[in-house]
């Protein structure tokens, strides 16, 4: 059974008449004549009763045009749905992202997106790059904002470089400024700080904790495990200092007293990633345009 035959049978059975049915689907009505023939050989019946000038259908053909209908129809909505998307007025993408980006760097972004299409659906996942890549890979998302490099052993992926952040130390007004000077923080003087500091699975935990190591020293935690906003939170509440990205010390407000870190600092790497194996959907695509070109 074929999609066109259907066609021509609702045709003949709305129009009761071979030749105006074969003008209303813009075929040669030999040809028309000859396909639901086919259809009916297909089927085992007869679906129409052929008398001079009067076309009627049979048993079968009453049986058969509801479940023709209902399919043109859905044919109908699945070629719209896909027009939809291809034309940008429709669907969803998936973006995970890390918090912190979540918290500085996509609200413009997305604002963006949303005022240019906003028939498409948002769906954001906050996590750290670990989880993302891992989502990434079992296909849970179109897009990832992670930290490079990748993990060890990730899965394909295709990545292109966002943008590189500088780090920052915040830390309450009411308390003394961190460093020698006030104006800079070295490593090394964090050594004398209780850090309030990210859950394990933070790429800014992971890389924070390297640093202090590289600089001879351990951490002190004065309070671990939360969450962008939290670890903001308890640094205004004067329990400490934190490592943050610039781009968030600079959206988080007032409460807050942004010191940079002396020279080299530290340093991270955003990028833009999504499996390799398999193309990003068409709004996805589009989405990964604007934040390239942010």
């Amino acid at each position: 059974m074929q999609f066109q035959q259907l066609q021509y049978f609702v045709a003949v059975a709305e129009t009761r008449h071979f030749t105006r049915a074969a003008e209303l689907v813009h075929v040669a009505q030999p040809s028309l004549s000859q396909q639901i023939k086919a259809l009916e050989r297909e089927l085992g019946a007869d679906l129409f009763l052929r008398a001079r000038g009067n076309i009627t259908l049979t048993d079968a053909g009453e049986a058969l045009l509801p479940l023709a209908r209902r399919i043109l129809a859905d044919a109908d909505t699945a070629r719209h749905e896909v027009q939809e998307l291809v034309q940008l007025r429709g669907g969803r993408v998936r973006l995970g992202a890390t918090p912190s980006l979540c918290t500085g760097l996509l609200p413009d972004v997305l604002r963006a997106f949303h005022d240019r299409y906003p028939g498409i659906r948002l769906l954001v996942e906050e996590g750290g790059s670990h989880d993302l890549v891992r989502q990434l890979a079992r296909g849970a998302l179109d897009l990832a904002l992670i930290v490079l490099p990748l993990p060890p052993a990730s899965p394909a992926l295709t990545t292109v470089e966002l943008l590189r952040e500088d780090l920052v130390v915040v830390s309450s007004p009411e308390a003394p400024a961190p460093g020698r000077d006030g104006r800079t923080v070295r490593i090394a003087d964090l050594e004398g700080e209780r850090l309030v500091m990210f859950r394990h699975g933070y790429d800014l935990r992971e890389l924070t904790v390297a640093a202090c190591r590289s600089a001879g020293f351990e951490p002190d935690f004065a309070v671990e495990g939360g969450e962008m906003d939290a670890v903001l939170g308890f640094v205004r509440a004067g329990l400490g200092v934190a490592v943050v990205p610039r781009m968030v010390a600079t959206r988080a407000g007032r409460g807050l007293r942004v010191t940079p870190l002396a020279r080299p600092g530290l340093h991270r790497t955003i990028a833009l990633a999504h499996r390799s194996d398999v193309a990003p959907p068409r709004a996805a695509r589009e989405l990964q345009r604007m934040l390239l070109e942010r």
